[in-house]
């Protein structure tokens, strides 16, 4: 079985280096994108993507942009999104699951939990 692939989406590439580290340490391949506009025309190709990992806050279009429109993708309307997010107060993460966040991770990222949303691609 091939390892599965992540898109991370994240304008910080400090975040890019630690997730994509912790993430090939248990075989996943990760590819990564500074911008939502940059990641969307990635998700138009037809590159293999078994989930996607999204900062939410992002300069130009942030992830609540974002998810609807890669949403609207027709090869990515099922692809696992989960929302990455420095943002952990009450009602943040049912506003990242309101924008189609199928999960949500909040910053600094639990390892575990990555995995266990990771779980089900």
């Amino acid at each position: 079985m091939s390892p599965k692939r992540i898109l991370i989406i994240d304008d910080d590439s400090r975040n890019i280096f630690a997730l994509t580290a912790t993430l090939r340490a248990k075989k996943f391949e990760c590819v990564s994108c500074l911008s939502a506009e940059e990641a969307i025309n990635k998700l138009k190709t037809d590159e293999v993507f078994d989930a996607i990992l999204i900062d939410m806050m992002m300069p130009e279009m942030d992830g609540y942009e974002a998810i609807p429109q890669i949403k609207k993708i027709p090869t990515r309307k099922d692809v696992l999104i989960i929302a990455v997010t420095a943002q952990a107060m009450v009602g943040d993460r049912e506003k990242c699951l309101l924008a189609g966040a199928d999960n949500y991770i909040s910053k600094p990222i639990d390892v575990d939990k990555l995995l266990e949303a990771l779980a089900m691609i």
